[in-house]
Formats: C-alpha cells, structure tokens, sequence
C-alpha cells in the first residue's frame, strides 16, 4: 500500500510517528513529527496513525517546544 506524502504514519518496528515525505526505491522515507531526519522504512512495516497517536506526538512536540528542546 502505497502511502500519500504528507500522511501521518507509524513505523510499527520503532512506533515512531512520522510524515511521509517520498518514496525511494523500496522504501518509505518518514521526517519526525515537528521536523528531523528523515528515515526509511520498508512499505509493510507502516501503517496509518490515528487521531490519537497524532495528537499525542504534537503535544510531545509542543511541550518539547516549550521547554527549548526543539526550535
């Protein structure tokens, strides 16, 4: 299942949500939510994420935010 760019997705090996950003050869390539490195990951090892794993991974990234771990 080919996943649009700009989805939000979880890689299930690490449980980490990411955006998709492209697809490279055989991999999906996802940025951490908030922005980062991207990193690749194998199509079956992703799924869509939902509403509530995107509102959790923007409120860690808020509250990172406001404590000045992140831009």
């Amino acid at each position: 299942m080919m996943h649009p760019v700009g989805a939000y997705v979880v890689d299930t090996r690490s449980g980490r949500i990411g955006i998709v950003m492209g697809h490279e050869g055989p991999y999906v390539q996802l940025r951490p939510y908030g922005g980062g490195k991207e990193w690749d990951v194998d199509p079956g090892a992703v799924r869509h994420a939902t509403p509530a794993e995107r509102l959790s991974a923007a409120t860690a990234y808020a509250n990172a935010r406001s404590r000045g771990e992140v831009p």
